[in-house]
């Protein structure tokens, strides 16, 4: 099993640092991407987490933002490994990392049946038994270029106990989306002390409470079908009915909104709760999927 050991690991925690960036850039032309990539180093964030849907190759574009932040870390948010055979999915994880200087992570995750078997027409399979044989062809795989000077960290979109677990022992730890310190501190116990935990954390700037819910709203959507997200937020507790009502105590446990303050408070929730790394995602009040720069720029570790 090709993990970090604890040395690598807690020099990748010192790079990460408390602070980083989840955001889709589909919104940008690439030369804007770049642009914002360098506005989040200047503004102090450590790493820059890209998102793989139906838009950019993450890859490719991690290649063209890397140029142009020439000291942001980038991660994927996640990979899906679906869309790529183990060894293409090294190929690419060990260019970027050599390319860049060591300043890529990899996040791997399962995704969701709609999205493989429905838009992309791939067999999804048991996310568990997939993650596993993929997680053991990927260090099998072969690679004749030269190696980056550093392994490349992999982490897990992982939510339930079984993926947790699994990332404990053939990861280097988990980068669960759509959660909550309660998910955190669970995690972190399940998962123990060496491994990274990098969590998502979605946030709006803003003191209108209808404004933020109506948005929590919107982003919560096309999420609601998906069984691994349904699944965990039912293990924290919530019930369906204050799921697919969109109950207020449902939606303020899964994204923080109000001003700077409040919001800090919540990222460093999960800090305590065992959490190395935070990546925030601002959100426009009203707009969902375009990144909020005035809210990045109020809240950036500089």
């Amino acid at each position: 099993m090709a993990t970090l050991d604890n040395d690598a690991l807690n020099a990748w925690r010192q790079r990460l640092g408390r602070l980083g960036v989840w955001s889709s850039t589909e919104g940008y032309s690439a030369a804007d991407a770049a642009g914002y990539a360098k506005r989040l180093q200047e503004w102090g964030y450590s790493t820059l987490w890209l998102p793989e849907a139906v838009g950019r190759d993450p890859f490719t574009h991690t290649a063209h933002l890397a140029n142009a932040a020439d000291a942001l870390l980038f991660a994927t948010g996640i990979a899906n490994i679906h869309h790529r055979i183990p060894g293409v999915m090294m190929q690419a994880a060990n260019t970027l990392a050599e390319q860049t200087g060591n300043r890529f992570i990899l996040g791997l995750g399962v995704s969701h049946a709609p999205m493989v078997e429905g838009i992309r027409k791939l067999n999804y399979g048991k996310p568990l038994t997939a993650m596993r044989d993929y997680l053991n062809g990927y260090d099998q795989s072969f690679y004749m270029a030269p190696p980056p000077s550093q392994p490349v960290p992999r982490l897990l979109a992982a939510l339930g106990p079984k993926m947790i677990e699994l990332a404990g022992d053939l990861a280097d730890g988990i980068h669960p989306y759509w959660t909550t310190p309660e998910h955190t501190a669970q995690a972190r116990q399940r998962i123990g002390a060496d491994k990274l935990v990098c969590v998502e954390q979605k946030v709006i700037l803003t003191d209108d409470r209808d404004a933020a819910h109506e948005t929590t709203r919107q982003a919560l959507a096309m999420y609601l079908g998906f069984p691994n997200y349904r699944n965990n937020w039912l293990r924290l507790g919530f019930t369906d009915e204050q799921i697919d009502g969109f109950a207020p105590e449902f939606l303020d446990a899964v994204v923080v909104w109000g001003d700077v303050d409040t919001i800090r408070a919540r990222v460093a929730e999960h800090h305590e709760a065992g959490a190395d790394h935070v990546c925030i995602q601002a959100i426009q009040p009203g707009t969902p999927g375009k990144p909020d720069e005035l809210a990045l720029a109020a809240l950036a570790p500089s």
